[in-house]
């Protein structure tokens, strides 16, 4: 299928559809010459063209390259398959590409059509017969019945032309059309971009929110989002001139956010309506009145309204208001920066625009920068990292690549280093709007992330700020989210902001002192700050230092002046990650609230600094002894964060009694700590609480800790007993005990109520409480490398109870290594039942028994290097990976209920199986690491495919990827190990292709496929391959195995044999006839 186009041209004006017999040489020659007469380039086509069962490529493309299509829907239309397949492509391009559709019921009644009676319903009748004969296409043939009626239902339900002989003049009719088809095509289309690069893909998600051409009457808004000069406009351009055809009125206000200021409301509210009404004297006397004057002169006008660049609610209130302001099928589109805005006025489509690929900005470089394609490869080096400077964002590259037209290689790379020091003052000005509509104290936090606090994890964001603007801190996050100056990461929540954003920032506090470093509110730069602290420059502006040296710089000793903080007066976070100071500070100023110093070059903070406001002490890697310590707890009593991580000279944590409003606790890795201050279980605000690595730690006090959320005593080898709990403890989320030698926990732990996750890895011989696995909120428990499982039962009744079809509400069980054997699975077993990811592989029980079968949850199952395992006896309903790799006694019969076809057509299957098996209803298989397939319109949504690996090598590292016609190539997200005599089958589904292969653009009709497997050092070769393409979700009409072109060529060959036997069969009765 031919991508969206987001330029202006159209082959053609209108496409005519119509079937030949009924209407060709009457109404809709007579409707051709009337468009024709009138300059309207009209597709007609040929007569031998509709003899056919196929829609060509050549009439698809037409369809594709039309601004409209008129459908002349006649008596016996519905009688030609090739006039139905046809109708299907015009609805579908309609719906995907904005294709007006004008259907005209000649001498019908429309609700023939709609309800499929009369003449339709006969015709439908008569093609489903026919299809019942054709056994071996009947499943294809029976789906492409049903778009005929949906196709059918829905042009009927457009607006449309009703002819009824006798009624009217056929050529007044005619007139009618040709008006309005002209009016339609005479709009000039507006100008979106000199190099359209990008947009393609990004149409196509708007046009799917857009719901244009279909049969949805609804008023429907769209909001279009993102940073500055991301292309926001642009988009909503070349979307204006795709579907401006389908409205009565039309209006583009652009710039609202600047004329709205320079002209106020009132001004806009009247471009409004002039272009709507067509009127060119509207007085407006107030934006209340202008509300109500649109309201009433627009209700019932289908209108396509694009409000551009809006920054504030007003805006949207007086110019777009409530969707009943316009007219059933209208459509309004608003471009922002602001996402929060959107929400408020209750636009739930919204798009975010996407930066470009690196592909896609190399393209608008280089016709920008040389106005071709073609570039000396001598550029490639620079052109590389100017695209890598842009970050995918237009407008940086289009301003560099202008910049640098027709410059030399050396002035690209003078130009480069420039920028980078100093950016642009052309896209600073655009992205700093953003900047300059937010609030002080939103500014403030946006200069504090850009030059200090990018790539940090969002909760230590949030930590740290907390000390500058208290709760306050996280709305103004989300503020900064909303206006798209501010990214959460999904999985790992980490802060990210575009680099250019990040650069505007920076360049904001770069020109509070351009020359002087000292009077700036922040420094991040390593050379800044070791200026200030070398000379003593600083000053009282100076609020964050942030000192980290980039990994390739060689830390030197730095000599500096130990008073220098003492002029800093308003210092509120002081950060030094790197840096080999010779001594430690002097003075440091009773202004901070943060202090986070690794190597503290000192054995005491200076006895004059005693900040109140001080919330955050990190002084990882320091040379504090335990006295030490004491002293400095007494000082900073209000602390809410204390991290002492690696102090190789504490052994013991002292009384911490005195911080009240103690958060998070961190002494990971002291390796010489041994005893710690009972009174650390009680501090009834901590939340966080970590010894990981406290090697010499043997117990720890007991626990009344209400607020905790989080215990990691992992790789504490000492510790042998797990503290005892004092009372219930409904806070705590995450118990962390990996690496230890505890050998039992105490039946106190019941107090965890609200336990969600257990870690027990690598804990000797492990003696659970029988009930723990029945605690409530319990989801994930973990226990790698177990010497033994033993339950204990301390309830006289708990045998009987556990019996009961009671079960736990454990998700997650990784039991691998456990050294468990056939008995594991005894009734206790059972109380899994809920759990959706078991993990038992390096265990020695030979039996998966049938009760398996009852894990209606169980997704994802691993056995691997279960060597003894001989039998499994049931396969969980709803199981989607399983891992079975060097189980070397399981019996065939088992191996082969993993090879059912019914489990993989479900979808969604990942199985690593022992043995070379490929299935019998598998579609095709090589030798080889690759296996090919055709297809046509869409790439398959359930595609199954297998290798057997490695020929040579015992296993081998594999990637997959997809290459369709040999030249776009779809990359896995990682590689795969298969080892020899082994046999992997997966749905491609969860490969996880880094671009998406199901929704490519394709101008072929046939496109090739080809699936493989590549190793990573290129030595290993999977020995065989196979794919399955499973016939429920793609019609096999659609799919083959063979070059179809090929097919196609010699059924041609053939049809055209068949037709000159049947012309030599007329001649040969002619001369019958005569000798008669």
């Amino acid at each position: 299928m031919a991508a969206i186009s987001c330029s202006n041209a159209f082959s053609h004006d209108v496409f005519l559809s119509f079937r030949g017999s009924d209407t060709r040489h009457g109404f809709v020659g007579n409707l051709y010459k009337a468009l024709y007469d009138k300059g309207i380039h009209t597709f007609i086509d040929d007569e031998k063209l509709e003899g056919g069962e196929e829609i060509t490529p050549t009439l698809m493309k037409a369809i594709e390259e039309s601004r409209i299509a008129i459908t002349v829907l006649s008596h016996n239309y519905a009688s030609s398959s090739f006039c139905l397949d046809e109708l299907v492509s015009i609805i579908g391009c309609a719906k995907k590409k904005g294709l007006l559709v004008l259907p005209v019921f000649y001498n019908l009644d429309p609700s023939d059509v709609r309800h499929q009676k009369g003449s339709y319903g006969e015709a439908l009748t008569k093609h489903e017969e026919r299809f019942k004969v054709k056994k071996e296409s009947f499943n294809h043939n029976k789906e492409r019945l049903e778009k005929w009626k949906m196709a059918l239902h829905h042009v009927a339900n457009l607006s449309g032309y009703h002819f009824k002989p006798g009624y009217e003049y056929e050529y007044e009719f005619i007139g009618r059309i040709v008006e309005l088809v002209s009016s339609k095509i005479n709009r000039s289309p507006l100008h979106v971009a000199d190099y359209p690069i990008g947009l393609e893909s990004q149409m196509l998600e708007v046009m799917k929110l857009l719901d244009v051409g279909t049969d949805d009457n609804g008023v429907h808004m769209i909001g279009i989002h993102g940073i500055g000069g991301i292309g926001k406009t642009t988009l909503a351009l070349a979307i204006y001139n795709l579907v401006a055809h389908h409205f009565d009125g039309l209006c583009f206000l652009e710039n609202v956010r600047e004329n709205a200021d320079k002209h106020g409301l009132q001004h806009l509210q009247s471009i409004l309506l002039a272009e709507l009404v067509k009127e060119k004297r509207i007085n407006i006397t107030s934006v209340q009145q202008g509300i109500s004057m649109l309201q009433h002169r627009l209700q019932q006008k289908k209108v396509l309204l694009i409000v551009d660049d809006v920054d504030k609610h007003e805006q949207l209130q007086a110019i777009v208001g409530r969707s009943d302001r316009f007219g059933f099928g209208s459509r309004i589109i608003i471009t922002t920066r602001d996402e929060q805005l959107l929400a408020s006025h209750k636009v739930k489509r919204t798009y975010e625009v996407k930066e470009l690929n690196k592909n896609e900005a190399l393209q608008l470089l280089t016709w920008k920068a040389f106005r071709t394609d073609e570039v000396d490869p001598s550029y490639e080096e620079v052109l590389n990292h100017v695209v890598a400077y842009a970050s995918g964002l237009p407008l940086a590259l289009e301003v560099i690549g202008s910049n640098l037209f027709g410059k030399s290689i050396q002035e690209w790379k003078s130009a480069i280093k420039q920028y980078k020091r100093i950016p642009n003052n052309q896209i600073l000005k655009i992205l700093k709007v953003s900047f300059d509509a937010l609030e002080e104290e939103e500014k403030s936090v946006f200069l504090d992330i850009a030059c200090c606090f990018k790539g940090y994890e969002l909760e230590e964001v949030q930590d740290i700020l907390h000390g500058h603007y208290h709760d306050c801190m996280k709305y103004h996050i989300g503020v900064l989210v909303d206006k798209s100056l501010l990214k959460i990461g999904v999985d790992v929540m980490k802060v990210t902001m575009h680099d250019l954003v990040e650069d505007m920032g920076k360049e904001i506090v770069r020109k509070e002192s351009p020359k002087d470093p000292g009077k700036r509110s922040r420094l991040w730069l390593h050379e800044d700050i070791i200026q200030v602290l070398e000379d003593n420059t600083g000053t009282s502006e100076i609020e964050i230092m942030r000192l980290d040296f980039p990994l390739l710089d060689k830390e030197g000793m730095i000599e500096w002046n130990r008073k220098a903080f003492k002029k800093m007066r308003n210092l509120k976070t002081l950060i030094i990650k790197s840096g080999n100071f010779s001594k430690g500070p002097k003075y440091l100023p009773n202004s901070l609230r943060v202090i986070e110093w690794w190597r503290y070059p000192s054995h005491d903070l200076p006895s004059d600094f005693l900040s109140k406001k001080l919330a955050m002490c990190k002084l990882p890697e320091s040379c504090f002894t335990s006295l030490e310590l004491v002293d400095l707890l007494k000082k900073f009593m209000s602390m809410r964060f204390l991290n002492v991580d690696k102090s190789k000279y504490l052994t013991q944590i002292p009384d911490v009694s005195g911080l009240l409003n103690l958060e998070k606790l961190s002494f990971q890795h002291c390796q010489n700590l041994t005893t710690i201050h009972n009174s650390i279980g009680f501090l009834h605000k901590l939340k966080f609480l970590s010894a990981f690595g406290c090697t010499k730690l043997v117990s720890f006090p007991p626990i009344k800790l209400t607020a905790l959320e989080k215990l990691n005593l992992s790789r504490c080898y000492s510790l042998e007993s797990f503290p005892e709990i004092l009372g219930k403890m409904e806070n705590i989320r995450a118990l962390q005990l990996e690496h230890t030698v505890i050998k039992e926990l105490p039946s106190s732990i019941q107090n965890l109520t609200q336990l969600q996750e257990l870690q027990l890895s690598n804990c000797g011989v492990v003696k659970l409480p029988s009930s723990i696995v029945m605690m409530s909120n319990l989801t994930d428990l973990i226990g790698w490398k177990w010497k033994g499982w033993q339950w204990l039962k301390h309830e006289k009744d708990e045998e009987k109870e556990g019996s009961s079809t009671v079960s736990s509400n454990v998700e997650c069980l990784w039991v691998s290594e456990c050294n468990l054997c056939d008995d594991f699975f005894s009734i206790d077993f059972k109380r899994f039942a809920h759990v959706k990811d078991l993990n038992l592989s390096k265990n020695n029980f030979t039996i998966l028994p049938e009760c398996i079968k009852e894990f209606q949850f169980l997704r994802k199952l691993n056995v691997n290097d279960c060597k003894l395992l001989q039998e499994i006896r049931g396969i969980p309903p709803s199981l989607k990976h399983f891992l079975a790799t060097n189980c070397k006694s399981l019996t065939s019969s088992s191996i082969s209920m993993f090879l059912n076809q019914e489990q993989h057509e479900a979808g969604k299957t990942q199985f690593y199986l022992p043995g070379e098996r490929v299935p019998e209803w598998f579609d095709h298989q090589c030798n080889g690491p690759s296996i090919s397939f055709w297809f046509r319109n869409r790439f398959p949504t359930k595609v199954l495919s297998l290798i057997i690996g490695p020929i040579d090598d015992d296993c081998g590292m594999f990637l997959p990827m997809v290459i369709i016609n040999g030249n776009k190539c779809f990359r896995g997200s990682g590689y795969y190990m298969i080892g020899r005599d082994h046999t992997y089958i997966i749905d491609l589904q969860m490969v996880g292709f880094k671009e998406n292969l199901y929704e490519i653009h394709l101008e072929n009709e046939w496109n090739h496929a080809e699936v493989k497997f590549v190793d990573l050092v290129e030595t290993s070769i999977p020995k065989e391959s196979g794919i399955c393409v499973f016939k429920q979700e793609s019609s096999m009409e659609d799919i083959w195995f063979s070059d179809p072109y090929g097919k196609r060529k010699l059924e041609d060959n053939l049809d055209s044999l068949k037709s000159q036997s049947q012309q030599l069969l007329k001649k040969h009765r002619f001369v019958d006839m005569e000798a008669l």
